[in-house]
C-alpha cells in the first residue's frame, strides 16, 4: 500500500513538474509573440509615416541665385570658423541649402551634427557597440534606420555611403524633416532622432515629457549659435 501510495506521489509530482515545465514554456511563447507583434505595430506605423510624409513632398526645388548663394556662403563660413576648420565649407554650403528646401534651421542641424560627432565632425566616424549595432558617419545613423531614410530621400543606399558627409548630411535633413512633420515639434523630433521613435515614446511614457536633454542641448546651442552668426 504504502509503495502504491509512493508511485502515485511521484506520479503527481511528475505531472507537476511536466505542467509548470509546458506552463512556463508557453508563457515564454506568448511573451515572445506579444514582442513581435508590438515590433509588427511599430514597424507597420513606420511605414505608414513614410508613406504619408513621401506622400506630402513636392518636386518642386528653389533655384539658387546670386542673393541665396551669398546667404549659403555667408553660413557655410560660419560653420567653418565655429568648427575651427573641421567642418569644411563646401560641407556648410550643402548643408545650408539642404535645410533651406526642407524650411529647417541650418544651425539646428549644424548644432546636431556637432553633438552627434563629439565636436569632431569626422565623416568616418563609426560609433561604440549597442545591442542594435554601431552608428556610421556624420550624422551616426545606423545600418537598421539609414536605409528606409534614404528610399524616404529617393536616395541610392550603400553602408560605404553613410561615411559620405554629403550623404550624411542629406540623410540627417531628411529625417530631422520626416520627425519635426510626424511630431510636430522639436522636442519629440530630436529625442526619437537620438532614441528612435519607439525609444521616444517610452521616453515621454517614463518622464511625462519628450523635453530631453539631448533635445535641450541642440535646441539651445542652435539658438545661441544663431543670435551670434546675426548679430556679426
Amino acid at each position: 500500500m504504502k509503495k502504491t501510495i509512493g508511485i502515485y506521489c511521484g506520479l503527481i509530482s511528475l505531472v507537476a513538474i511536466i505542467f509548470i515545465i509546458s506552463f512556463k514554456d508557453y508563457q515564454t511563447k506568448i511573451d515572445i509573440l506579444n514582442q513581435e507583434k508590438q515590433e509588427l505595430q511599430q514597424e507597420n506605423k513606420k511605414l505608414q509615416a513614410t508613406a504619408a510624409y513621401k506622400g506630402n513632398q513636392s518636386n518642386e526645388e528653389e533655384s539658387v541665385n546670386y542673393h541665396t548663394f551669398s546667404d549659403l556662403e555667408s553660413k557655410a563660413e560660419n560653420f567653418l570658423s565655429d568648427s575651427d576648420g573641421a567642418f569644411k565649407k563646401s560641407w556648410g554650403i550643402y548643408l545650408a541649402n539642404e535645410a533651406k528646401k526642407y524650411e529647417i534651421d541650418p544651425y539646428l542641424v549644424y548644432e546636431l551634427l556637432k553633438v552627434e560627432t563629439g565636436n569632431t565632425f569626422d565623416p568616418n566616424l563609426v560609433g561604440p557597440k549597442t545591442k542594435y549595432g554601431h552608428a556610421y558617419g556624420m550624422s551616426q545613423f545606423m545600418k537598421n534606420t539609414a536605409p528606409w531614410i534614404a528610399d524616404m530621400a529617393d536616395l541610392p543606399y550603400d553602408e560605404e555611403l553613410l561615411f559620405d558627409p554629403y550623404y550624411s548630411i542629406q540623410l540627417s535633413v531628411v529625417y530631422l524633416d520626416f520627425l519635426h512633420n510626424q511630431y510636430n515639434n522639436w522636442d519629440e523630433a530630436l529625442t526619437a532622432y537620438h532614441r528612435g521613435m519607439s525609444g521616444m515614446e517610452a521616453y515621454k511614457k517614463s518622464n511625462g515629457t519628450a523635453e530631453s536633454q539631448y533635445a535641450m542641448l541642440i535646441q539651445n546651442r542652435a539658438k545661441e549659435h544663431r543670435t551670434v552668426a546675426y548679430a556679426n
